[in-house]
């Protein structure tokens, strides 16, 4: 099974924030393959340039560290990757 994080539920599980349901908490950290979209990446440096977001780490180390640490992948927005988005 592979499962596709929207932005909140990265943020969520990587900061560890109770708005994440422990049932999802669990399918994240079991499951074979979890992915993040670029775009969500993209997402949050938007957000942190507009003030709309504050991450307690610099950006450019927090978001390298947590896909690595946590092994999500990082999904690249090419028709090859919209195509594994459209088999989830």
């Amino acid at each position: 099974m592979r499962l596709l994080l929207d932005t909140h539920a990265f943020l969520w599980f990587i900061l560890g924030d109770r708005r994440l349901p422990q049932t999802s908490r669990d399918a994240i950290t079991n499951v074979e393959e979890v992915w993040l979209s670029v775009a969500s990446v993209w997402e949050m440096a938007i957000k942190i340039s507009l003030g709309k977001l504050t991450l307690e780490q610099p950006f450019n180390e927090l978001i390298p560290e947590q896909l690595a640490s946590n092994e999500i992948g990082l999904l690249p927005i090419e028709l090859e990757a919209l195509n594994l988005v459209a088999g989830l």
